[in-house]
This record gives structure tokens, C-alpha cells and sequence, in this order.
């Protein structure tokens, strides 16, 4: 059960939240699918409520942006940065777009949300109170961030340029084509780039995140009484027994039971 109580390394996925329309709704959903302790941050936080798992801080759950118009429900994937403003300097530089400039959240750290070259959206965080992602490579924790892209060689180039990611290529090239992302001072795996190609027609490029489980099979049966849909059937792949799901609201994530030996190696 690997825990973290330090910052994480410039690069690595530290954080995931739900953005949903109805954050007790989702709380609800995922505290009992997970087994989450579930808070509501605060009033200064403005409806952001923190998952817990043993303690330790796992995920978040918040609102949509007030006047935004129109969005999905989605779950978000943050990349840690040392210097916030100057990871924003970076993405624009290498095509990308800022949703909104980097701004403090409370004393906790600071951020952005950004659109990558080929159109999927991540964020960014500097840790200056919450370290982010505290469980993780266990049951109910996330083990796995992967963007599932149309634009595969301007997505690599776009993150090498602003995070210094190498890649290794683990497709086979043509019906598979998949590269691990390692980050650039030691070489340690953090996640993965998927050429998506079934992308359906008005889907954008995404980051999909992963929780382990113990039994996707069970789990996908639990998530369904809760209401939630399967994109992906439970399926056994050399990375473990997977699905796809939809959230109540609309949200997708995985799910996976990965080897013992698998996972996300994050762990410096």
C-alpha cells in the first residue's frame, strides 16, 4: 500500500478530480464504489469536496466552473510543475492553450488548466500545501494516467517540449500504437500515450484516469446499481483484467486489477 506525504516529481500525474454537475450526487457514487471518506473542503473552497482512503487524500470532487457554458462532466488529470507561470509559459510556446491563467488555490498550491497541441485538456499543479495523490498502486487509489489522443507524434512532441518526457513504444505500430512516458531526470515511468483512433466524431482527445480494483468484473456490476455505464467490457490484457466505465453523470474512468509486478511506477 505505497504512500507519499512529499511533492511529487515535475512531471508526474499528482492529482485527479471529478468535475461533475452534482458534486454530492458524485461523492455518494464514488464513496461507495471505492470505499472513500468523502469531505467537503470548505466554503472557501467553493463546493470541492477531498476523497480520503486510509487517511490519505486519493482524489477530489468539485464543480463545474460558474458561467462556462455548457461542459462535460469529466475526470482531470494534473501534472506536477515546480513553477506554475513558468509551465504555463512552456505549454503556450509549444501550442498549447491556457483555459485560464495560473492562480493560487487558497495556501494550497498553484495552477492551470490547459489544452494540449492536439486538444485534450490536463492540468497542472504546484504544490505549496497539498502534496496531491497520497495512496496510490491499491485498491480504490489511482495506478494509472494515460491520454488517449488523434494527434499522437504533436501530442509527444507538445509534452516533450514543455515536461522533457522520452518515450518508450510498446504497440506493435499499427492496430496498438502505445508509448509509456517517462519523466526526464531518472527515466521513471508515469504514464502512457494512446493513438485513439475510435475516437467517436465529437469526442476531444482525453486523459483517462485508473483506479485499481480487485475485481473489475464485481466492481462494473456494483458501479452499474449505482447507476453507471460500461464503454468497456470487463477484458484480460497483459496489464491486467480492465473496463471502461461512465460515471452517472457522464464522467469516464478505468478500472483495472493489475499484476502485482504492474502499475503505476511513480515512486521515485
Amino acid at each position: 500500500m505505497p504512500v507519499r506525504n512529499e511533492k511529487w516529481p515535475e512531471g508526474t500525474p499528482n492529482w485527479v478530480d471529478a468535475q461533475v454537475d452534482d458534486v454530492k450526487a458524485a461523492a455518494d457514487f464514488y464513496a461507495r464504489l471505492f470505499g472513500w471518506d468523502i469531505q467537503d473542503a470548505g466554503p472557501e473552497a467553493g463546493g470541492y469536496h477531498m476523497a480520503f482512503l486510509g487517511g490519505s487524500p486519493v482524489a477530489g470532487v468539485g464543480p463545474k466552473p460558474e458561467n462556462a457554458g455548457p461542459l462535460p462532466s469529466v475526470w482531470n488529470t494534473y501534472l506536477a510543475v515546480d513553477d506554475a507561470d513558468a509551465t504555463a509559459a512552456k505549454i503556450t510556446e509549444a501550442g498549447g492553450q491556457l483555459m485560464m491563467p495560473p492562480f493560487d488555490v487558497m495556501d494550497q498550491g498553484r495552477m492551470t488548466v490547459a489544452l494540449d497541441a492536439a486538444g485534450a485538456v490536463f492540468g497542472i499543479w504546484q504544490s505549496t500545501g497539498h502534496n496531491g495523490i497520497g495512496r496510490y498502486n491499491e485498491p480504490g487509489a489511482v495506478c494509472w494516467n494515460e491520454l488517449h489522443t488523434r494527434g499522437y507524434e504533436p501530442a509527444r512532441e507538445f509534452y516533450a517540449s514543455v515536461f522533457g518526457f522520452s518515450y518508450t513504444d510498446i504497440g506493435e505500430g499499427s492496430e496498438f500504437v502505445y508509448s509509456t512516458v517517462e519523466r526526464p531526470k531518472d527515466g521513471q515511468t508515469v504514464g502512457g500515450i494512446s493513438h485513439d483512433t475510435n475516437l467517436p466524431d465529437g469526442v476531444p482527445s482525453y486523459w483517462l484516469t485508473w483506479f485499481q480494483v480487485e475485481d473489475p468484473d464485481a466492481t462494473l456490476e456494483a458501479a452499474a446499481a449505482l447507476g453507471a455505464a460500461t464503454i468497456f467490457p470487463p477484458t484480460d490484457s497483459p496489464f491486467g483484467r480492465m473496463a471502461i466505465l461512465r460515471g452517472p453523470q457522464g464522467e469516464t474512468f478505468g478500472i483495472i486489477n493489475p499484476p502485482a509486478e504492474a502499475g503505476n511506477t511513480q515512486e521515485p
